[in-house]
């Protein structure tokens, strides 16, 4: 079997970090099986889609790395809809309803009030065609429903919840057409996943009853479903559901300075049995995915851990990676340098001013500022061609004695203006003998 997945976003928006993880796993678990990673943009709704955001959900995928094999289109196949539609209605298995919304919302009530369950009673099933057309000729269009089979129960084995049961009984006949005539989403993407062989649906458990309707409607249809993975949902940092995580996209992190790598490592292994790694190469996040080791808990999504991962990413990240990022003149030797000490690669701006200068280092001390001259003598006389920062520490260690923090710190203050950094063997020579010497006399 050839593995085929689907993320398929609706462009009313942009992409906040619950559904950059959907397509993130759609992704992993294609390449991990040699498979096809599909795009599909869910665009039937005509009122609320934009090309804008379709234009952003592509970019957003090419920054995260996550390129799909092909795009597919649902308002370029309204035609196959209407085709299998009128297959299901042939068939029984559709069936007009003529309720208003407020009608509906007072039957919900109703049952609510007697302890019964809020679904659907089936009454448009009772109308007969003399009711349809007296209906009709009132001015109310009809909307249209999935007619459930009841008599058997709903049963699938998700590949993250496990064994699944559903009474259909229990369940309302799902709404598939408005009364419009636009689709909502449970049959169209049936069909579409009947049509583009996809073998397996990953998404969040917030869609496992919708998973059992769509189940009747694969049977109805003459088709095998496919697989389906359902997710547990992501939850902020305070440990509850959070709102905010629904306005986290692609530019929140590119604003701080997030490296995609870091995303996917953080995102490919929250709600895992796995420990979240720092993958600057996808590769072995790829080769280790697997729905068997997701849990059912929350995953815990915390940007604290991102930034820490980003951290760590960055130190990874070879200069060819970042060469378009840092500013002129930083060069393979100036990134090796500044690297350990960056959280994003933005940052590197500010360690390449340190080292062009001009710095604002702290007044010495009187015991300082006489260390410091004999700093600059001798680093006028050293040779810069070896290894500058040890013979001038060594010089300095011989003749004053100074050792550790008294030998180093004073130098680091008037070299950078700062008390850490990165390591002074690596900086000294990017600094350079004129503004070195110019810097210690200061």
């Amino acid at each position: 079997m050839t593995v085929t997945t689907r993320f398929a976003p609706s462009p009313t928006g942009t992409l906040h970090v619950g559904n950059l993880r959907t397509a993130l796993h759609n992704w992993l678990f294609a390449r991990r099986h040699g498979g096809t990673f599909l795009l599909r943009i869910d665009d039937t709704d005509k009122e609320r889609s934009q090309e804008s955001f379709v234009e952003a959900i592509r970019a957003d995928l090419a920054w995260m790395g996550l390129q799909p094999d092909a795009e597919e289109r649902q308002s370029a196949r309204f035609d196959h809809y209407e085709a299998r539609f009128a297959e299901l209605a042939a068939a029984g298995r559709v069936y007009p309803a003529y309720e208003t919304a407020q009608e509906l919302d007072l039957k919900r009530k109703i049952r609510l009030g007697r302890g019964l369950p809020p679904v659907y009673d089936r009454a448009a099933l009772a109308l007969s065609d003399e009711d349809r057309a007296r209906l009709e000729g009132e001015g109310r269009t009809p909307h249209w429903r999935f007619r459930l089979d009841h008599d058997a129960p709903i049963i699938w084995d998700d590949l993250v919840r496990g064994p699944q049961r559903f009474d259909p009984a229990t369940m309302s006949d799902p709404v598939i057409r408005r009364a419009d005539g636009s689709w909502l989403y449970l049959l169209p993407s049936v069909i579409d996943d009947i049509d583009m062989a996809v073998t397996h649906v990953v998404r969040g458990e917030d869609h496992v009853s919708n998973t059992a309707s769509q189940l009747q409607m694969f049977q109805a249809l003459g088709s095998t479903p496919p697989a389906f993975a359902h997710e547990a949902l992501l939850t902020g940092s305070e440990g509850k559901l959070s709102k905010r995580l629904g306005s986290l996209g692609i530019a929140h992190f590119r604003e701080l300075g997030i490296e995609p790598q870091a995303i996917a490592s953080l995102l490919g292994r929250l709600g895992t049995s796995d420990p979240v790694e720092p993958f600057a190469d996808l590769s072995p996040l790829i080769a280790g995915f697997d729905f068997a080791r997701f849990g059912r808990a929350p995953a815990r999504f915390d940007e604290a851990e991102l930034a820490q991962l980003n951290a760590r990413i960055v130190h990874q990240l070879p200069f060819a990676a970042v060469a378009g990022r840092v500013p002129e003149g930083v060069d393979a030797a100036a990134w090796s340098a500044i690297r350990p000490n960056l959280e994003t690669v933005g940052q590197a701006a500010d360690w390449w001013r340190v080292v062009q200068g001009p710095v604002d280092a702290p007044a010495p001390s009187d015991d300082d500022r006489a260390f410091l001259t004999r700093a600059a003598e001798h680093a006028e006389s050293l040779d810069w061609s070896t290894d500058p920062w040890r013979a001038l520490t060594g010089a300095l260690k011989e003749e004053t004695g100074r050792k550790g923090k008294a030998l180093f710190l004073p130098l680091r203050l008037a070299l950078t203006g700062r008390e850490h950094g990165p390591d002074m063997g690596a900086l000294l020579p990017l600094i350079g003998k004129e503004r070195a010497v110019e810097r210690l006399q200061a």
